[in-house]
């Protein structure tokens, strides 16, 4: 019976090593575990949001935290078993946390159990790696890490023989030495969760923009040395590399998508490459504005206006008045000439003075029905509606009762410009109305 026994059992570790062999995990492609839980087809999934922030994209995940798992099967298809050796990608980002919490990245769990099979969880400045292996429990914690800073940061786990490897942002590797993780890891009937650990407590708060597995070799030398450690890719959901995807039928986009807005009431904020998509409400202006990796872009703005009007004077002129015309000689002060229709009495020119417009001149006019004031060089003219030209003299502005020319024409409303060079040429422009 004993050599019955020691036949078997040694038939059942042949086979279990040939096995093994033959579904061996080196160099296998990487699996983007993110993507799984991603909506498909089109269809939209509650409690995932598409944010931008920093220049880059992510995933926040909020609500039941089934919505964000999957079956291991889906991975392991040939072969239960959780590879020996293996690499986990992560880019992430989350503000600062609170010392007594921590949240997990994923989790692999057993069945309906709540204890994990494989997990990644951050605390306060810590990085924890979560494991089965031997019949027990087990967790390796890396300190003093910096992830919790709200800026992005891509994290590289290596799991080979004894070594257990972490480097952040393609930076120097911190390495813990520990047992082996077990080569015979089994995951029939566990399930992946992203961003939890299949309870509320403990969801991932901040965003993740790439969380990938890679059997069998480090997936440092694969994304490292890079242009850009922090946002180092090796797969990352297509949905976060390009503007949300509209579909035919409906304006909405496939993930909702927000992006990341700064409220100040000083200074303007940063704009560079870091910053570009960021939107800015500046609330001494009240507008909000676009960074395009350069300069800030005005959206909208809202146009600055009184906040009401109170009755500072009421002037009264020579008779019914048409037009007005506000204009400054240098020198002398500011004026307003009133087009008044009465032949008998004319029109008026008032003086601001301490205050208020007081009346300094009347100027004989017919029928007048606008003033328009314009400089020829240095001399100072208005004009009124029937076309008299009146030159201002700036330190004997009673002169101006003097017509200085008379066109005859018939307009209602008439522009003047100068040409260029201070010519002493004036030309005009009407619009003619015949009477």
């Amino acid at each position: 019976l004993s050599v019955c026994l020691s036949v078997c059992l040694y038939i059942y570790v042949y086979i279990h090593k040939q096995y093994k062999k033959n579904y061996s995990f080196t160099d296998l492609l990487p699996l983007d575990l993110l993507s799984r839980v991603l909506p498909v087809s089109g269809r939209a999934r509650d409690g995932i949001r598409m944010v931008q922030s920093r220049g880059a994209r992510g995933f926040q995940f909020s609500g039941s935290p089934q919505l964000f798992s999957f079956p291991a099967s889906q991975l392991f298809i040939n072969c239960n078993f959780f590879p020996a050796e293996f690499s986990i990608v992560v880019t992430l980002k989350i503000p600062q946390m609170a010392p007594e919490k921590s949240e997990y990245i994923f989790t692999l769990l057993e069945g309906d159990s709540d204890e994990p099979l494989l997990g990644l969880r951050l605390s306060q400045n810590k990085f924890h790696f979560l494991q089965k292996g031997h019949g027990s429990r087990k967790r390796i914690t890396f300190k003093a890490v910096g992830l919790d800073d709200n800026r992005w940061h891509t994290v590289v786990l290596a799991v080979t023989g004894c070594y257990t490897i972490l480097t952040v942002d393609c930076g120097t590797p911190l390495e813990e030495l520990e047992i082996p993780f077990p080569d015979n890891l089994d995951t029939t009937g566990s399930t992946f969760f992203i961003a939890s650990r299949r309870r509320w407590n403990g969801l991932f708060s901040g965003l993740i923009r790439q969380l990938v597995l890679l059997p069998g070799s480090d997936a440092t030398s694969q994304i490292c040395p890079s242009s850009e450690p922090r946002l180092s890719a090796l797969s990352v959901p297509q949905a976060l590399l390009h503007l949300p995807i509209k579909p035919s039928s409906t304006d909405l986009p496939l993930h909702p998508y927000e992006a990341e807005v700064r409220v100040t009431a000083g200074m303007s904020p940063p704009c560079g490459h870091s910053e570009e998509g960021h939107l800015w409400f500046n609330t001494l202006k009240r507008g909000l504005f676009l960074c395009d990796g350069i300069v800030w872009l005005t959206m909208l703005q809202v146009k600055e206006k009184l906040d009401y009007v109170e009755d500072h004077q009421d002037l009264f002129t020579n008779s019914e008045t048409f037009d007005i015309e506000v204009f400054h000689i240098p020198s002398v002060g500011l004026f307003m000439a009133t087009a008044n229709r009465d032949s008998n009495l004319g029109s008026g020119i008032y003086k601001w003075t301490d205050g208020r417009f007081e009346r300094y001149q009347n100027i004989s006019t017919y029928d007048a029905q606008a003033w328009q004031y314009f400089t020829v060089g240095k001399k100072v003219c208005v004009d009124y509606q029937q076309n008299v030209i009146l030159l201002l003299y700036s330190k004997r502005i009673a002169n101006t009762d003097s017509p200085y020319q008379v066109l005859s024409t018939c307009t209602v409303n008439e522009h003047t410009f100068q040409k260029a060079n201070n010519s002493l040429k004036m030309f005009f422009y009407w619009s003619y109305e015949v009477f």
